[in-house]
């Protein structure tokens, strides 16, 4: 059996990746059609959220925006594919999407054995646990016997089994695909603990009857980078994804915002900022490294104009100001005490 099973999984490696070569040319196929197609959550406050208009927004959105501006000059030549757990990697390996940027972990057997590959980590997380204040519960180390909610599809099943095993706990599982009927089910008692990466509790829990009953428990038990992912075979587009990335990181850590972008693009005297924004060299010769993936030389202007850097994408959607109150904590700049680190354009 165990062999049957062995072969069927490389089997569909196999066919995963021979049909992303197959598929190469995302930039161009992208241009022609005259959009970007994203793949993003079904709704998780913060990242990628609907309004009743179906106006999207969060982290997630804002970076397929960006790349959409990077690409078009224009963030709302953009398309959202409102995806579950389950089939968001499906999704993406048959090109019904081009990216998913969809609060997906980075892990080994996603980016080996997928026939994916994640451009960054757009969103250093954990998983965490959410508990009724009414049970008294201070510690994910008093949850022996619990009964835990959470999506099927993602990392945190297994993390959750780990935790469990590791401290000689026992529980039960409620596992169900869809993130909202999961909620729904914590919501009305089905389960204890509802479980999934620290950000996504916060974010869950505005939607609760009632908010101020749960609180979200300190222990992180995981590493959940979560970032946006391509397919493999298409090194062009993995490219303009990947510096999509950290141009945002860039423009933070340069100062260069959503506000001042276009005056520096025209008055800036420093090499490297004018590198950054492909302004005009004084032979009249363009500094920029646009061209090198295929955008024009002004994509970082593009880029900042439509969303702002990494930090105002950051606090927009789930900084101090918003109802989900998230401190940057590890997903500061490097030259701030974070992870987030960006190789130099040049």
């Amino acid at each position: 059996m165990k062999s049957t099973v062995m072969a069927w999984v490389l089997g569909a490696a196999v066919s995963a990746i021979a049909a992303t070569s197959a598929m190469a040319g995302t930039l161009e196929d992208v241009k022609q059609k005259g959009f970007l197609q994203c793949g993003v959550s079904q709704g998780l406050a913060g990242f990628s959220n609907p309004d009743s208009q179906n106006n999207w927004t969060g982290m997630d959105v804002d970076f397929c925006r960006a790349v959409a501006a990077a690409i078009f000059n224009d963030p709302s030549k953009v398309k959202f594919s409102p995806l579950s757990a389950k089939e968001r990697f499906t999704a993406l390996q048959s090109g019904e999407v081009d990216v998913l940027s969809r609060n997906s972990t980075w892990t080994m057997s996603r980016d080996t054995s997928l026939g994916l590959k994640f451009a960054g980590v757009m969103y250093y997380d954990g998983q965490g646990f959410m508990v009724r204040k009414s049970l008294g519960i201070d510690s994910a180390l008093k949850l022996d016997g619990a009964t835990v909610c959470t999506n099927t599809g993602t990392t945190t099943e297994l993390n959750l089994a780990d935790y469990f095993k590791a401290n000689n706990m026992k529980y039960q599982v409620v596992a169900i695909e869809d993130a909202n009927q999961v909620r729904q089910a914590y919501d009305e008692g089905r389960c204890d603990i509802f479980t999934t990466d620290q950000s996504g509790l916060y974010a869950e829990r505005l939607s609760l009857k009632n908010p101020d009953d749960h609180m979200v428990l300190p222990e992180i038990i995981s590493k959940e980078p979560l970032g946006p992912v391509v397919r493999q075979g298409d090194d062009a587009w993995f490219n303009v994804v990947k510096w999509t990335y950290y141009a945002l990181l860039t423009a933070e850590e340069f100062g260069i915002t959503q506000a001042n972008v276009e005056d520096m693009a025209k008055t800036a005297t420093n090499p490297e900022i004018k590198r950054i924004l492909g302004s005009k060299n004084e032979d009249g010769s363009a500094a920029g490294f646009g061209t090198g993936i295929g955008l024009d030389e002004e994509w970082i202007v593009h880029i900042v104009k439509a969303v702002g850097n990494y930090g105002e994408v950051f606090e927009r959607n789930v900084g101090a100001n918003t109802p989900l109150k998230i401190a940057r904590g590890k997903n500061a700049l490097w030259n701030q005490g974070g992870l987030q680190y960006a190789p130099p354009i040049r």
